[in-house]
């Protein structure tokens, strides 16, 4: 019997009725309009993929079938996209994935999202942190200017380094900036990313007209194999819309805004991802892109080296940009989870003039300035995409079941297609799970064991919604 009801309780689903704010010492500040929380989602998708990964990928992967690249992981992302905006528009309440998961597929499903997205998203910020430190190095080497050796990296990653000091400070940075206050942050976010987009054009357009056609000659070097592989590899840089979803609770009309902005957030990053490609890969052979500072070499390649020191600067904007949209996804996923009694409440506690959770935001501040100074962006990266895809997975399938499970609840967007397009968007998220490597697949094995002790030890028994229900109360206060 007790095996029967522990095997019921981690299957129970919140209400979507009942899926309240909290207490007044729990809650967060409605002030997000539809502009702000789309630059929040275009500043968390655009910056490594367009001024890092798209290198790379084109040199060591695709060739100029970097385009395709990102295209396919484009497809996929967009899939999952409207997913998210239908549930988004249903459920606009703080937590995204953790949240939509509880409430359709069971606690226990939502209690893994919620954990894994803890990792991935503090990850992500340490691995961006750690890239916009070696495009400042690059411009300060460009200036003459030289750091100290031991600051400059990692251990390990160079002769004489100790920690990467500059991705520490900006993470600590990013953490100081939320603790402001949402809206004060979301106005510096949504300048920021205006700043990243002119830089993005600038590149766009002023390499129009150095492109040479014969560089996309041959389109597939590595063959159309390679396009995909390297859309596995770029998809890292096509969500940011799933972090943005967490701030459903601070958004003025989170039901009419926050479909808008995930769709509106992911067609404007693919139409100036695509674009941008097409300029690097035009501009300079495949084989001679710099895989760390492409479009940096790509401009020096043609003459333009005062160009190339502004892309520098534009990069090391506009990839903050992203450090900012992914620790505000961690602390709101944390914060929700705790003021569900999953994790302890005492990291619900928001400022009492703020309205933020600063308590969680500066442990995950502490947290990602840890790993962005002493893990190589490698190891700091194989954290990172498992947690994500799983997510999709979970919100696609959720998104069906809860379309056929509950048909008359009101819906402010529908995702298209149905059930065709989220299976879709399972089936390119479990595709591109395949192409992660077994070190991810050990990490992650690893951080789920500690997630199911700690859900057994302690969140199944101090679960909010098992606290109601065994007090016979309607739900959750």
């Amino acid at each position: 019997m007790a095996g029967l009801r522990v095997g019921q309780g981690v299957l129970r689903r919140k209400p979507i009725e009942l899926i309240e704010e909290g207490a007044p010492s729990e809650q967060l500040t409605r002030t997000l309009g539809l502009w702000q929380l789309t630059a929040i989602g275009v500043g968390g998708i655009i910056g490594a993929g367009i001024f890092a990964l798209a290198g790379a990928v084109a040199n060591e992967t695709a060739g100029p079938a970097v385009l395709v690249s990102f295209l396919i992981a484009g497809v996929a992302s967009a899939a999952a996209a409207f997913s998210y905006a239908e549930f988004a528009g249903l459920i606009p309440k703080a937590g995204s994935a953790y949240t939509y998961g509880y409430a359709v597929l069971g606690e226990l499903v939502g209690w893994f999202i919620g954990w894994d997205l803890l990792l991935e998203y503090t990850a992500i910020v340490a691995v961006v942190a750690i890239g916009i430190s070696g495009y400042f190095n690059f411009l300060l080497g460009e200036m003459g200017a030289e750091l100290p050796v031991w600051m400059l990296g990692a251990p390990g990653t160079g002769p004489g380094h100790q920690v990467d000091l500059i991705a520490s400070v900006l993470c600590l940075f990013t953490a100081y900036l939320l603790t402001l206050g949402i809206k004060n942050a979301a106005r510096f976010e949504t300048v920021v990313v205006v700043l990243k987009v002119l830089v993005v054009l600038l590149v766009i357009v002023l390499g129009f007209f150095h492109i040479d056609s014969a560089n996309y000659n041959p389109f597939f070097p590595y063959g159309v194999s390679g396009a995909f592989t390297g859309a596995a590899t770029v998809f890292f840089a096509v969500f940011g819309y799933d972090a943005m979803s967490t701030a459903a609770e601070e958004s003025k009309d989170a039901q009419r805004h926050m479909p808008k902005a995930i769709v509106y957030s992911l067609a404007i990053s693919m139409v100036l991802y695509v674009l941008a490609c097409l300029v690097l890969t035009g501009m300079q052979n495949y084989k001679e892109i710099d895989p760390e500072s492409g479009f940096s070499s790509a401009f020096k390649s043609v003459g333009l080296g005062g160009v190339a020191n502004v892309i520098a600067v534009g990069a090391i904007i506009g990839i903050l940009t992203v450090m900012f949209t992914f620790m505000l996804g961690v602390t709101r996923v944390w914060f929700s989870m705790s003021r569900d009694g999953l994790l302890p409440r005492w990291f619900a506690k928001t400022h009492p003039t703020r309205h933020v959770p600063i308590r969680v935001t500066w442990i995950a501040g502490v947290a990602s300035a840890v790993i962005a100074g002493f893990l190589p962006i490698g190891e700091a990266a194989e954290l990172t995409n498992i947690g994500i895809l799983l997510a999709f997975v979970v919100v696609c399938i959720a998104v069906i079941v809860l379309r056929y499970r509950h048909p008359e609840l009101p819906r402010t967007f529908r995702c298209p297609g149905m059930p065709v397009v989220p299976a879709l968007g399972v089936i390119f998220s479990v595709w591109l799970i395949t192409f992660l490597d077994w070190q991810t697949w050990a990490r992650f094995a690893v951080w789920f064991v500690v997630g199911l002790v700690i859900y057994f030890a302690y969140s199944y028994h101090r679960s909010e919604l098992g606290r109601t229900e065994r007090e016979g109360q309607p739900g959750p206060r």
